[in-house]
């Protein structure tokens, strides 16, 4: 088969692996390099950098809607197209080119969590599983029928991170799996996605990431959790505002009758803060121009910088 596959950041390269396993793969379509870094250098995306060390072909239009971009794509003769995050629209007219259609691959179990951000939103939602779908793709976003599926258990601790690179990994299997089907002549049967049970998960927002004290400690453990690597979860405390890499939610059996926010004692296991209900237990946290640390390396420097 003549693959094309269009993916832009890290989570699409296991996938892109799995397509050209038989160097299958014909081009890579993927977002125009972005500036990055302190120095805001134009960056190659993570599926930029792994096609070029395939030797494949790197197409990078700002849109797939011109008429030159579907020349380009139509060109190719592709029999399948592959999307996997790649961060663009496509037009029907462009879900049509291929032989056997667009597969996508979305990290959730659909119809749950369609949109940018299915993997935050799962545990910010306390989801105790999610999964990786793969779609055949329409005009809607996410509303395509599903081909196959894998569901996975999320871990009580795992943060955003971990559990995207779990997903990441997962998305490369089910892939693996519909692309052996199809080379042996069969086509994934398609399921419509049941209309009851739809969530959208919206993109991430920076503004997301400032906790309110007021509300239950058990949904801003999981924000922590979900918002971790980005945009990190942070807080007012002390003066100045920290960053929070890590913190889990204890039951208290009595009314604290402490006002939110308020710190209610500290420990080697963290320092606990009042919450709506219950209280968080910050373990580790990051000053603005610093490294992440544990709670007890900050209380140090806390009690050095008071006794100075």
């Amino acid at each position: 088969m003549k693959i094309v596959f269009a993916g832009t950041p890290a989570f699409a390269v296991p996938s892109l692996r799995a397509a050209n396993a038989r160097h299958e793969v014909v081009a890579v379509y993927t977002q125009p390099d972005r500036p990055a870094g302190r120095g805001r250098g134009l960056t190659p995306s993570a599926v930029k950098q792994e096609a070029i060390a395939q030797g494949i072909d790197v197409h990078q239009p700002p849109s797939l809607r011109s008429r030159e971009a579907k020349q380009a794509l139509r060109a190719l003769q592709p029999d399948l197209m592959i999307v996997v995050a790649y961060g663009l629209i496509l037009p029907q007219s462009v879900l049509d080119i291929p032989r056997f259609g667009c597969w996508n691959v979305h990290a959730s179990l659909l119809p749950r969590w369609r949109g940018a951000a299915p993997i935050q939103r799962a545990i910010e939602a306390g989801d105790p599983q999610t999964g990786v779908c793969l779609m055949q793709m329409q005009a809607g976003l996410d509303t395509g029928p599903v081909l196959l599926r894998q569901a996975t258990a999320i871990g009580d601790n795992e943060t955003g991170g971990q559990l995207h690179d779990r997903l990441a990994e997962i998305g490369a299997q089910v892939l693996s799996d519909g692309l052996g089907l199809l080379r042996a002549g069969i086509r994934p049967v398609a399921e419509a996605q049941p209309e009851s049970g739809v969530e959208y998960a919206h993109k991430l927002e920076k503004s997301e990431a400032r906790l309110d004290w007021a509300l239950p400690a058990s949904q801003l453990a999981r924000k922590v959790r979900a918002f971790n690597p980005w945009p990190i979860a942070e807080v007012a405390l002390g003066g100045e505002r920290l960053r929070i890499h890590a913190a889990t939610a204890i039951d208290i059996d009595i009314d604290h009758q402490q006002a939110p926010g308020t710190a209610l004692g500290m420990s080697r296991e963290g320092l606990d803060i009042a919450c709506g209900q219950g209280a968080l237990r910050l373990q580790t946290v990051q000053r603005e121009g610093g490294k992440p640390i544990s709670i007890g390396d900050y209380l140090n420097a806390q009690r050095a910088k008071a006794g100075a």
